[in-house]
């Protein structure tokens, strides 16, 4: 199927696409999904169907081919000794370094499935654009992603919440420790973007986040920021948004640098170019006010 035949959010009932958001964040069962979704099927394609239809395709996420001649990529481990002790992660940077040269950084941090290809894809468009770019993988305590989103989602429920927090700071400190890397900063998606909010809280040398449609921090975490941030919201994301503005008032009052777009017409989710849910208008703009603003804070 060709990302053209792709569905869009548009196709579905709004009730169903809730439902969807729900199931990925756990907050809903496999059965319940069907079983809720099913008032909803009509013209014969059934819950299932419809299930099945919003699931990722990842050959439409590889913008940027594993064999592209202008980056290196490598599968790397690094210490984690206040979490799960050694961690996995995938480290894109460009092909040529010109010697004694330093490149930005920025951590990738993926969803709550694991470092799934939509995400390594993302970090070898960061590559191309000529920063050392580091994508972890939290499912690594359990064998890292295991190549199947529902699987990775219940490998990630069973993740220690604390050791995985360690293990996430401790690989934006790695990518820091790489010789030749100046400036750090990260990007993340969904539970990523709320671990984006809490790198900016942990690190005061972390100079730029940009957390798309994820938790916000605490406002006495707030009060820690030092790192300029970018805001991604999708407009009909209400888990998410409802909590915009408390942390929108923690940032006010914390005096943080920040920017806050919110993309009409678009779902959770938006960015990933796996599913309906992707809205290529919105995704790109928010891409390019990504590269824009990583352009202005980490050179």
């Amino acid at each position: 199927m060709a990302p053209s035949d792709r569905k869009q959010a548009s196709d579905y009932p709004p009730e169903v696409l809730e439902l969807f958001d729900g199931y990925v964040h756990n907050a809903l069962s496999r059965r319940d999904f069907l079983s809720r979704a099913a008032k909803y099927a009509v013209g014969g394609i059934t819950a299932l169907a419809m299930l099945e239809s919003l699931q990722p395709n990842f050959a439409w996420a590889e913008q940027i081919p594993r064999t592209d001649t202008r980056i290196q990529i490598d599968t790397i481990t690094y210490p984690s000794p206040n979490g799960s002790g050694e961690m996995r992660g995938y480290l894109a940077q460009p092909a040529k370094i010109k010697a004694k040269a330093k490149l930005p950084g920025v951590v990738v941090i993926h969803e709550n499935r694991g470092l799934n290809p939509y995400i390594e894809d993302v970090t070898r468009r960061l590559a191309v654009e000529g920063y050392r770019a580091f994508a972890p993988d939290a499912l690594t305590p359990l064998g890292g992603y295991p190549g199947d989103e529902d699987k990775g989602r219940e490998l990630f429920a069973k993740l220690d919440a604390a050791k995985r927090t360690e293990d996430l700071v401790a690989a934006a400190e790695h990518l820091k420790s790489i010789k030749g890397t100046s400036k750090i900063g990260a990007v993340g998606f969904c539970f990523g973007g709320g671990v984006c909010n809490m790198l900016a809280s942990r690190l005061p040398w972390l100079a730029a986040a940009v957390p798309f449609y994820g938790s916000g921090v605490t406002a006495d975490e707030a009060k820690k920021i030092k790192a300029r941030l970018q805001i991604h919201f999708a407009a009909t994301d209400e888990r998410i948004n409802a909590a915009w503005p408390d942390y929108e008032a923690a940032l006010k009052s914390a005096k943080v640098k920040y920017e806050a777009h919110t993309y009409p017409g678009t779902q959770h989710g938006f960015h990933n170019d796996t599913t309906p849910r992707y809205d290529e208008a919105a995704a790109k703009l928010a891409w390019k006010r990504t590269l824009a603003f990583f352009k202005k804070h980490l050179r």
